[in-house]
């Protein structure tokens, strides 16, 4: 039997005797790509940051591709097969986008970002470097520095560089926010084109129309519980995803 990419099992999260998760459970099969939307303050944050094993659940557990890692650090899920490409892009400014994305691949080898700022030079982490430049359109500015380029080429970057770690399971935070409807455009586009056989990928995300357009998956969530699950269009009709995230009526 196939293992799930990625299994939440009854996940509850407290801060300060306050419910952040509420028993959250849902699955992800490989080649998948899913959309995970909610009102501000929905919890998303804080499922995003139990996956990453930022944040530790009060119960359940995290199954990734059939390992538990609950306990798992977050260095070790890197290790494990999970990236994230963060909403606030920080690449290192004083070098390029080649050496960017090859600082990253050598960091997951070496379970040290200082270590592989060492050995970034090596010809295998650059040569990955430069064909996951190409897959996200960055080809012909791999020898830019980050200054020289506007703010939709870099969340192009945070893709390459969260690729660069080679993941089974990519969380996207927020990868349209700031930009414009043509670059929000074609960043989805890019971001419908990653799952394959052996990566799927999550994305959290506000721009609702984007979302719709390029997940066939949807998870709705809202107040830390969840709200629907499945089928994009299916989980649009529902009248409490419309009532709680949509503002309408049934």
């Amino acid at each position: 039997m196939i293992a799930k990419r990625l299994q939440i099992k009854n996940v509850s999260v407290k801060f300060g005797g306050l419910s952040a998760l509420d028993d959250i459970s849902f699955e992800l099969d490989d080649n998948q790509l899913l959309g995970f939307i909610g009102p501000n303050g929905a919890g998303k944050t804080t499922l995003m940051r139990v996956i990453m094993g930022m944040v530790n659940p009060l119960s359940g557990t995290v199954l990734l591709n059939g390992r538990n890692i609950t306990n798992l650090k977050s260095v070790h899920r890197i290790h494990a097969g999970v990236a994230l490409g963060q909403q606030i892009v920080k690449p290192l400014k004083q070098m390029s986008l080649l050496d960017n994305v090859a600082l990253a691949s050598g960091g997951k080898k070496l379970l040290s970002p200082m270590r592989a700022l060492v050995v970034q030079k090596r010809h295998d982490e650059r040569e990955l470097a430069r064909k996951l430049l190409i897959q996200v359109g960055l080809g012909d500015h791999s020898e830019k520095l980050p200054s020289e380029l506007p703010l939709g080429y870099l969340k192009r970057l945070e893709v390459a560089r969260a690729l660069a770690l080679k993941p089974s399971l990519l969380l996207l935070d927020e990868p349209l926010a700031g930009l414009s409807k043509p670059e929000a455009e074609q960043m989805a586009d890019l971001i419908s084109n990653l799952p394959r056989v052996g990566l799927s990928v999550i994305l959290i995300e506000h721009n609702l129309p984007q979302v719709q357009r390029i997940c066939p998956t949807l998870y709705v969530q809202s107040n830390g519980r969840q709200l629907a699950f499945g089928v994009t269009n299916d989980v649009m009709a529902d009248p409490a995803v419309r009532q709680a995230y949509l503002g309408v009526g049934a």
